[in-house]
């Protein structure tokens, strides 16, 4: 194949040859830059590919995958411009060329390749011979390429015949060299007293703690030789300080990403030399992980140690050049980029500060009433990330997190910290985080022992947490505009598609499956017919469809929850509650200890306690109101120990107000078709009645999405003595308005059909009855007869044409005339004087009668017309009458390709032969 680069290298990423030929795009003013580097191709060193459905949904799905790819590959600096790129790219595929997509992210030494796939190989992208102008931005095509041409360094267009590639390929921006720490310019007496020959060991640790690497240096310091020690656990050798209350040994710190501290190397002599070392967590192209080490012996450490600064209060005595920063003394640097990064490596620090066993932080919502776990160590995490408790907790002072506070012993205080009940902690300091005297957060440290702390540990964590607050405000700030900006997205996204259905039970599945996964691991949605009616279990979704069954035979045995109209989300228990006791008692018979056998129950164990931990953990319910009124609710649950963040249920609450909206237009939608089709059938006859000697056949095709009913009409009834009445007309317009009149005319011809009048007389009298609706009255054809069999098999006619197509007769011998004269038509003067013709139909002979609905069918400037019916009647010849009438439709839907733009009505009546046909 041949590939189009713009400009630069081949791809990372030969593909096999043979395809179609490649255009080749260059940006101006870039091509020249980068032609030295065609003929070198980079080395692909990780790769990420998924596939997106060609759904508009699936440009976020996609924009999503983009971004958390390349954030776990450290690539934070291109993140922005590949999403957009991604973005348009992903929209031309599964929007404007309808196909799937599929996105293939490929890393490499030198930067990122981005391909994106679609199944349109023939919408192809024009040939630019010279600098590339793609129009207007404002327009809606081409601006994928144009980002592509503006953002990245190379991009270009591959076509096959199965599918076209547009890739990009953004090149990483160069790291600033410089200085990251240094100390002051010190005479030589006063410099770190090492070796004369400095020996820094360079040791490495595989995944399992085992030593892979052992450099000549190490050999030096230990005592052991390469062979001796490769492939021994580090643990055999280290003789680590277990520090009381510190809880981090060997194994932990090898874990951690960067570590540095003191311990003990045990020699080849039998004693141990104390080393300072500095741990580096890496992993290889192939993603294995190690550890680096780097250590050298313990009165060397300014050879390793990173620059210590000086607190705060010391800068203004400290020595001329040495500039503290408070926030990187606590922190350490680099400090972490991201929010949870910056949390958690508060908390540790924050432990290991006050030589703790636990220790937690809290961010606070926005309206300061409730803090919301983000970090813990030493703390069953899963359990509490993400769990409420109040900002004024417990009684006095010392409940508030507001100010710094000290429990000695939290056995005598119960519930004064909710978030440490149950984990075995006695001793706590919490201090509050604040920035500009709003409270922003609480840092607490926490001990298995009592009266671990006094005020004089609770002025150090306050004088670190005054230090971070600023950090951690500008973090969760950010963090907070990242998300409200996906979450307008979503919901924009979320409107399209609700707005897009009018169907119930298509707005139900819709709004289930923009929860789940996105803001919950499961969701039911309940419906409330009318406010007499009780909440009904209408839809349920689980993230693992093999769990939905299960949840909703649970949820079917828990009263639905309160249709309370007060907005937000509030905790409903029930669930959790009833999935405990089910997981309990299926639990205790699968022990025997229910006196049922084990071997009829220990079947159902499985579904039930995989059951209960789906519901297990936090379940909100939302109202879904609509016009002042609860339509049902939306409930939302995770699994085991798991809480909602206060972010994704204030998303969740804007997403229940479009939702409910969109379902009560559903439910109106509903009724109001319903009610509009079953009027709309009242205007139809009812079924044709069986006339001995005479065959009779109507279609009728009304205009319109949804209509049933328009301006045509027809009918065929009973008059008396074997006489019947027929009619088929034309009301001027389509629609409701038509149909109205429609209903008065075919229900005022049986009334006065049946009193015996004549044909004239019948119509005169309608047309008064129309000319009576005043400004609603609307002017109508009609072709009005009566038809009664005859003894010898013919059928006697009386019609009167009144401003109709004028009916059709097909004799046996083919020939096809007008079996009626034309005649005013009605709605339009008051004094009408009309007469009746007759028309003998003898045995074979078929009437054909239509609306202008056929005969005016066009296609451009062609119209079928009269002569055009009677040539396709002539065809019919020894048909039957519904043969008939489905030879014309046919005819009159295969003249134009278009869908009919007016009504139509067919009435074919044919009296058989003399002999059976």
């Amino acid at each position: 194949m041949t590939t189009g680069l713009i400009p630069g290298g081949q791809p990372p990423d030969p593909r096999p040859t043979g395809a179609l030929p490649q255009q080749r795009r260059e940006p101006a003013g870039h091509a020249a830059q980068h032609v030295e580097n065609r003929s070198r191709s980079s080395v692909i060193t990780a790769r990420a590919a998924a596939s997106f459905d060609p759904v508009g949904r699936s440009v976020a799905s996609a924009r999503s995958f983009v971004r958390d790819t390349l954030q776990g590959w450290g690539f934070a600096d291109i993140v922005d411009d590949a999403v957009v790129l991604t973005s348009e790219l992903v929209t031309n595929a599964v929007v404007h060329a309808g196909t799937s997509a599929d996105v293939l992210c490929l890393r490499s030494d030198d930067g990122v390749r981005i391909e994106v796939a679609d199944r349109y190989p023939e919408r192809e992208i024009p040939l630019q011979a010279t600098a590339v102008n793609m129009g207007s931005p404002d327009r809606e095509g081409g601006r994928g390429l144009q980002l592509c041409a503006a953002l990245a360094g190379r991009w270009g267009v591959e076509y096959i015949p199965t599918h076209k590639t547009v890739w990009f390929q953004l090149d990483l921006p160069a790291r600033a060299v410089g200085t990251r720490a240094a100390g002051p310019a010190l005479p030589s007496d006063l410099l770190p007293l090492a070796d004369s020959r400095v020996r820094v060991a360079v040791v490495q640790v595989d995944r399992t703690g085992h030593i892979a690497a052992w450099n000549e240096d190490a050999e030096d310091l230990f005592g052991y030789p390469a062979e001796q020690v490769v492939g021994k656990p580090l643990t055999d050798l280290a003789a680590w300080p277990h520090t009381p209350g510190t809880s981090t040994g060997i194994a932990e710190a090898l874990r951690l990403s960067r570590w540095e501290g003191s311990y003990g190397i045990r020699a080849a002599t039998g004693r141990v030399t104390p080393v300072y070392a500095s741990h580096l967590r890496v992993r290889d192209t192939a993603g294995e992980p190690s550890t680096v080490c780097l250590l050298v012996r313990d009165h060397e450490r300014a050879v390793l140690q990173t620059p210590l600064r000086g607190p705060a209060s010391d800068t203004s005595t400290g020595s001329e050049g040495q500039n503290t920063d408070p926030f990187e003394v606590f922190i350490g640097s680099p400090a972490p980029d991201d929010l949870d990064g910056l949390l958690q490596r508060t908390v540790e620090r924050a432990r290991d500060m006050l030589d703790g066993d636990s220790a937690f932080l809290l961010l606070a919502t926005d309206d300061e009433t409730e803090l919301e776990v983000r970090a813990s160590t030493g703390l069953p995490s899963a359990r509490q990330r993400f769990a409420r408790v109040p900002v004024e907790a417990g009684p006095g002072r010392y409940g508030s997190a507001r100010m710094p506070a000290v429990h000695d012993d939290l056995t005598a205080v119960p519930g004064a910290v909710p978030l440490l009940n149950g984990t075995g902690m006695r001793s706590v300091v919490t201090v509050p985080l604040k920035v500009e005297g709003r409270l922003t957060g609480s840092l607490g440290v926490a001990a298995e022992a009592p009266a671990r702390y006094s005020n004089e540990e609770a002025l150090r964590l306050q004088f670190a947490a005054d230090r971070i607050a600023l950090a951690v405000e500008s973090a969760r700030l950010g963090e907070l505009e990242r998300l409200r900006r996906g979450s307008l997205s979503f919901l924009v996204e979320a409107s399209d598609l609700l707005a897009g259905t009018l169907d119930r039970d298509q707005t139900l599945a819709l709004m289930a499956q923009m929860t789940v996964p996105t803001l919950a691991t499961w969701c039911a949605v309940y419906t409330i017919a009318d406010q007499a009616s009780e909440p009904y279990l209408s839809y349920v979704l689980h993230e693992d469809e093999e769990l939905i069954d299960g949840i909703k035979s649970l949820l079917s045995k828990v009263p639905a929850p309160d249709p309370v109209p007060t907005p937000g989300a509030r905790v409903w228990t029930a669930p959790g509650e009833v999935a405990h006791q089910a997981a309990l008692r299926s639990s205790m018979r699968s022990l025997g200890l229910s006196g049922s056998p084990t071997r009829q129950v220990t079947p159902g164990i499985g579904p039930t306690l995989a059951t209960a931990s789906a519901v297990g953990g936090e379940t909100v319910v939302l109202p879904l109101v609509a016009r002042n009124r609860v339509i049902g609710m939306l409930t939302l649950g995770k699994p085991t120990d798991e809480h909602f963040r206060q972010e994704i249920l204030e998303l969740a609450e804007d997403l229940s107000r479009r939702a409910a909206l969109a379902l009560d237009n559903a439910r109106l939608y509903s009724e109001r078709t319903a009610i509009s089709q079953s009027l709309q059938r009242s205007l139809l006859p009812p079924e044709l009645p069986e006339i001995d000697g005479v065959e009779v056949e109507v279609i009728y095709r009304a205009a319109g999405e949804g209509n049933e009913v328009g301006g045509d009409f027809y009918d065929v009834f009973p008059i008396r003595d074997g006489a019947y009445g027929f009619a088929i007309g034309d009301v001027c317009g389509t629609g409701p308005n038509a149909a109205a009149v429609t209903g008065l005319a075919r229900h005022a011809l049986r009334l006065l059909a049946r009193e015996g009048l004549t044909g004239p007389t019948v119509l005169e009298r309608l047309n008064s009855a129309i000319l009576d609706e005043g400004a609603r009255s609307r002017f109508l054809t009609l072709l009005y007869g009566e038809m009664r069999p005859q003894e010898d098999g013919s059928a006697e006619l009386k019609v009167v044409c009144a401003g109709h197509p004028l009916p059709l007769r097909l004799r046996q011998d083919g020939t096809v005339e007008p079996a009626a004269e034309p005649q005013p038509l009605l709605g339009v003067i008051e004094d009408l004087e009309l007469y009746e013709q007759t028309v003998t139909l003898d045995p074979g002979d078929v009437l054909l009668c239509v609306t202008d609905g056929v005969t005016e069918r066009r296609e451009g400037a062609r119209m079928l017309g009269d002569d055009g019916l009677a040539d396709v009647l002539t065809t019919c010849t020894g048909l039957t009458a519904g043969a008939v009438a489905a030879r014309i439709m046919r005819a009159v839907e295969r003249f134009a390709s278009d869908a009919p733009s007016d009504d139509m009505a067919i009435l074919a009546m044919r009296v058989p032969g003399l002999h059976k046909d």
